[in-house]
C-alpha cells in the first residue's frame, strides 16, 4: 500500500494509468528519453502539470534531459501497484465479463481471475477461457478458501446493493462496479463504478450539442 495516497488528489491519481498506458507505448517504439513538453503534447496536459503530477510522487526527471522512458514506466507501475499480484472474481457472467476475462493484459499485469459467479443455470460449470462459472451458492465457501483482493460487480440494478453487502461481508475491500448504481460501503471498502450509460448518453448529448453549434 503507497503511504502517500492520502495526501495526492484523486484527479492525479486517475491520471496515473493514463501515463502508464504513454510510456508502455514508448517502451515498444523502443523511445528511450522524452521531455515533459513532449509527454504534454501526447497526452494533451501541459508540461507543468506533467512535472507537478510526477513530482508528488518523488522526482524522476532530469533538468535538460527529461525522463527515462524505462524507469518512469518502471517507477509508475510500482506507484499503481502493479508489481504485485491481484486475485479477482467477477460477479455476473454476461457478455460484459466474458470480454474482462479475454483481456490478456489483465494477466501480465498481474491482475488474475480465479471465478465467475451466477445464478443462471445455463452458465454454472462453465469455462470462459480457464475461469469456471460457480453458482452464487457457492461464492462465500470461495472466498473462504481463496485471498480474493478485487471484485468485480456485474449484475442487474435491482441486486447490486445487496450482491455488494455480501461481498463486504466476505471481506473483499475492493470493488469495481459496472453496476448503474451509487453503492454504499464501509469507509475502509473503496469502490470504482463505470458508468457505461453515463457515458454514452455523455456522448450523444456532446454530438447534439456540435448539431447545435453548427
Amino acid at each position: 500500500m503507497q503511504t502517500f495516497s492520502k495526501r495526492v488528489s484523486m484527479t492525479v491519481v486517475k491520471r496515473l494509468p493514463k501515463y502508464y498506458q504513454y510510456l508502455t507505448d514508448l517502451q515498444d517504439q523502443h523511445i528511450e528519453k522524452i521531455s515533459s513538453k513532449e509527454l504534454a503534447a501526447m497526452m494533451g496536459l501541459t508540461a507543468s502539470q506533467i512535472r507537478q503530477d510526477l513530482n508528488s510522487f518523488g522526482a524522476y526527471g532530469q533538468q535538460g534531459y527529461g525522463y527515462k522512458v524505462k524507469e518512469l514506466k518502471e517507477a509508475i507501475r510500482k506507484i499503481l501497484g502493479l508489481d504485485l499480484q491481484y486475485n479477482c472474481i467477477i460477479i455476473g457472467s454476461g457478455n460484459l465479463g466474458h470480454a474482462i476475462v479475454n483481456y490478456e493484459r489483465f494477466k501480465e499485469e498481474g491482475i488474475h481471475f480465479k471465478a465467475m459467479f451466477d445464478v443462471d443455470p445455463d452458465q454454472i460449470g462453465k469455462k470462459v477461457g480457464n475461469v469456471t462459472v460457480y453458482h452464487m451458492d457457492d461464492l462465500d465457501a470461495f472466498v473462504a478458501h481463496h485471498k480474493i483482493d478485487i471484485c468485480i460487480l456485474s449484475v442487474p440494478q435491482k441486486v447490486g446493493q445487496e450482491t455488494t453487502d455480501r461481498v463486504v461481508e466476505l471481506g473483499i475491500k475492493a470493488i469495481l462496479n459496472f453496476v448503474p448504481l451509487d453503492l454504499t460501503v464501509p469507509d475502509d471498502v473503496v469502490v470504482e463504478s463505470v458508468n457505461i450509460t453515463d457515458s454514452l448518453f455523455t456522448l450523444t448529448y456532446l454530438i447534439n450539442e456540435e448539431d447545435d453549434d453548427e
